[in-house]
């Protein structure tokens, strides 16, 4: 079943934009490599993973209904962090754009009534509820943590455990 042009043209951006997300994910992973936090820089390698599978995802459903997506140009992430709590507030940050993203696909995917991309588009929607909320729970953690000593050491920890 082919694909309304204008709300295949948005996915194609959101393929793109799910691409240079992995990327500021992969870029937080080597600061806070660098930091010594490597629980950390692995929940950020596993997001980064995660975007990649969220591009294959819009990715498969444009090809599912004829159209080949173009991975656009994507914008190398400039990112300087000197802290854990910098790192997560730039990804919230980039989880808040995705949202805002994935919200204005839902409503053009109503506008166009596209009712076949309905289920996928409301897959993302619970998903980034899912993604902004983890994000902002561990930047509250941070919080109370402060930026040195045990609090983040136990944080980091927690965060290695994540998918074991």
């Amino acid at each position: 079943m082919a694909i309304n042009d204008k709300l295949a043209k948005a996915f194609n951006e959101q393929v793109t934009m799910e691409i240079e997300a992995s990327l500021i994910y992969l870029q937080l992973s080597y600061a806070l490599d660098d930091l010594g936090l490597t629980g950390m820089r692995d929940w950020m390698k596993k997001q980064h993973d995660e975007e990649l599978e969220h591009a294959e995802r819009f990715a498969q459903h444009l090809l599912d209904r004829g159209y080949v997506p173009q991975i656009q140009d994507i914008p190398t992430p400039k990112l300087s962090v000197s802290n854990a709590k910098e790192a997560f507030e730039a990804s919230l940050e980039h989880e808040r754009k995705v949202s805002a993203s994935i919200r204005n696909l839902a409503a053009l995917q109503a506008e166009v009534q596209d009712w076949d991309s309905r289920p996928m588009i409301d897959w993302f929607l619970d998903e980034q509820i899912e993604e902004e909320s983890t994000v902002s729970e561990i930047l509250d953690r941070l919080e109370l943590a402060g930026t040195e000593g045990s609090g983040i050491l136990r944080i980091d920890a927690e965060l290695a455990s994540r998918g074991e």
